[in-house]
């Protein structure tokens, strides 16, 4: 291996060798005219054929990865067949240099540790890359002390090559979950190597030991040993949320592994040790729903604070006095080893959804936990190939018009499933698709930076609308049908003609990407929504602001008028859902029962319920007049991002990163 030392990869010679492994070898390298350093990264693999053109498409994408956590990747290459990679250097090294295997960490070194891996894996899993290889080696301390998660070398060569077996990185089988050693490795597969490295940091050994196969076979079939039988001092809050990202089922695990670190961090507060395994944490148990303060007031709180933590709500909250005590809480505390370990969604539920106690006059109000109801799936429809991001019923109700990632958007037959029509104009992700007020024709929106209008029932191209220079997230078509409203990440949102594709007019006052627009049923309005944490009402075509509702604290993902023009629904990354009266401007309810950023919201066409898509995999229904939760469901197996009632407001359809759009009965 060190016959490559003095050898010149891209830009950079090689000076020393830093590591090997089964995988790959890193070496030292050093630019040739800039004289600045750099890991190079060379894999134990030869690509021939396709192999080279998918291994170069996927090496793009982890180039692209722009993240405080993750190492840069500088350059790639291939020399001989040999794929490369050309990373920052981190002088610190890894966390398994500065932690020996049999090393014990504190809570209080592990959570931030294990926040910032997170952010990371959750930004790519965003971006549909599978890490495949998160350990301790490839955790690396940057100048100052901040994570940096290193090799996505084998989401390159496992994604690219066609040769990939799942045993091939032998080295790494400590972390593996079941469904990546069956070859089948998901987002999911990177919260469980994760909880692997907490078990580890928290217990000084992983919970499985033996030969290659002998270790697979455990991770496939016995369950992982408790962690209080290495730390009988560990709290049980702790270890149900540890245990619960080691699930053997991936769908059992946390919605995402951002929700696993949540809840880990939030476990470890040393308040919270007893109260995971109370009979508030099954999912049999009703909280009462509460009567939320003025949005104004909550806005004082943090997102995130944890229960223990909470200051007394303002005045004008009302406390549920049917609540338990804190105090009976902790008296109905169940044994120390359970024999069931908690669901995903109860510890999810738990330490994350129920984080809006109010400490008043020694009683806890909750925020309401979410039943699992009776689910009833009328059809699933399979017909496109990657994530699925838009959906809309045609005004019939007989059809669905669904896009997403595979670039096409697809009419198909409500009630059978039979598809009609498979659009292919677009180059890129169709993220937005909407029928015209007649049933005539579609508009869709991608990342290609054009909407597209064509014909619903042949299918042909109308015309090309090119007046965005950026994605396009959003489009409206006005209730009148003359106009369609576009937004997308130019930060603007244009009203153009939708006959004709002639601008109107462009708004402009948004500070960053559009995420929605929406026309009040009148059309003399439209609502947008923001990464700028607003939402905006503003006249058409008059472009005068109505005013600006700030009551979120993240990025703002939809905002949808009721039907009767009265109210705004508006659901943001900060997981709420806010129903805001327009003439008054003012937050009627917040609704907290979602575990992960929301995606979608849609209102009923009587305008009694509303239902909102999350990244936690499912759509909550809930009553459009308090805010009162009233069915989940829980169909998908990834995040959903869109949801649309039917005209009769028997059907919902949700449309998910499973590659399925479900239509189910509306409870």
């Amino acid at each position: 291996m060190m016959e490559r030392i003095g050898q010149q990869l891209g830009n950079y010679r090689l000076n020393r060798l830093l590591g090997q492994g089964g995988f790959a070898n890193v070496y030292l390298g050093e630019h040739v005219y800039l004289k600045s350093q750099a890991a190079i990264k060379v894999l134990h693999v030869r690509l021939t054929g396709n192999d080279i053109e998918d291994f170069l498409k996927e090496a793009r994408l982890v180039a692209r990865l722009e993240h405080p956590h993750i190492v840069r990747v500088l350059e790639f290459g291939i020399e001989d067949n040999t794929p490369f990679l050309i990373m920052s250097y981190a002088l610190n090294g890894t966390l398994r240099e500065h932690y020996a295997k049999g090393t014990r960490l504190p809570l209080t070194t592990i959570v931030p540790y294990v926040k910032q891996v997170a952010t990371a894996l959750q930004y790519a899993h965003d971006r549909q890359l599978i890490h495949r290889d998160v350990k301790p080696e490839n955790m690396l301390l940057g100048s100052s002390n901040e994570v940096l998660l290193s090799d996505f070398g084998v989401a390159i060569v496992a994604q690219s090559s066609r040769q990939q077996n799942p045993l091939d990185v032998a080295g790494t089988i400590a972390y593996m979950s079941p469904e990546q050693l069956q070859g089948k490795p998901r987002f999911a597969s990177d919260q469980y190597a994760l909880g692997v490295v907490v078990y580890e940091w928290l217990s000084g050994t992983t919970p499985f030991q033996g030969s290659f196969y002998e270790v697979a076979s455990q991770h496939m079939h016995v369950p992982p040993p408790f962690l209080s039988k290495h730390v009988p001092e560990i709290s049980p809050a702790v270890e149900s949320v540890v245990m619960t990202a080691m699930e053997k089922d991936s769908q059992q695990r946390f919605a995402s592994v951002l929700a696993f670190a949540n809840a880990l961090e939030q476990a470890s507060s040393p308040h919270t040790s007893s109260v995971p395994h109370s009979p508030m944490f099954s999912p049999s148990y009703n909280a009462p729903t509460p009567v939320y303060p003025p949005v104004s007031a909550l806005r004082s709180l943090p997102i995130n604070t944890p229960f223990t933590s909470v200051q007394p709500l303002p005045q004008g909250t009302i406390i549920d006095p049917s609540a338990p005590t804190f105090s009976a809480i902790q008296n109905q505390q169940a044994p120390r080893q359970p024999k069931h370990r908690l669901s995903r969604r109860a510890v999810v539920g738990g330490l994350a959804g129920l984080v809006a106690a109010a400490a008043v006059g020694g009683s806890i109000a909750w925020y309401a936990f979410s039943p699992k109801g009776q689910e009833t799936l009328l059809l699933t429809y399979n017909g496109h190939l990657l994530p699925v991001y838009a959906l809309a019923w045609s005004p019939s109700g007989q059809y669905i018009v669904s896009s997403g990632q595979d670039k096409t958007a697809q009419i198909w037959n409500a009630t059978t499933g039979d598809r009609s029509i498979t659009y292919t104009g677009q180059q890129a992700s169709v993220n937005a698709v909407v029928w015209s007020p007649n049933g005539q024709r579609i508009a869709s929106g991608s990342s290609d930076t054009t909407v597209q209008v064509w014909n619903a029932t042949t299918g042909k191209p109308l015309f090309t609308y090119r007046g965005h220079t950026d994605t396009m997230r959003s489009l409206a078509w006005s209730p009148n049908g003359m106009f369609i409203a576009s937004g997308g990440d130019d930060k603007t949102v244009q009203v153009w003609h939708a006959d004709t594709g002639k601008p109107l007019l462009t708004y402009a006052g948004h500070s960053d990407k559009v995420w929605s627009v929406a026309w009040s049923p009148d059309g003399t309005h439209i609502a947008s929504a923001s990464v700028d944490k607003t939402v905006q009402v503003w006249k058409v075509p008059s472009k005068s602001l109505l005013f600006t509702y700030q009551g979120h604290r993240n990025e703002v993902k939809a905002a949808a008028w009721s039907h009767d023009g009265t109210r705004i629904a508006s659901i943001s990354n900060d997981r709420t859902v806010q129903v805001w009266e327009v003439a008054s401007q003012r937050a009627l309810y917040i609704y907290r029962g979602h575990f992960d950023v929301l995606n979608a919201v849609a209102w009923s066409h009587d305008d009694k319920r509303i239902a909102s898509g999350s990244g936690d995999y499912t759509v909550h229904i809930l009553d459009a007049a308090n805010g009162n939760h009233i069915f989940t469901y829980r169909g998908h197996s990834l995040a959903v991002h869109a949801v649309g009632w039917s005209r009769d407001d028997k059907r919902i359809a949700s449309a998910s990163d499973d590659h399925t759009v479900q239509v189910w009965k509306a409870i």
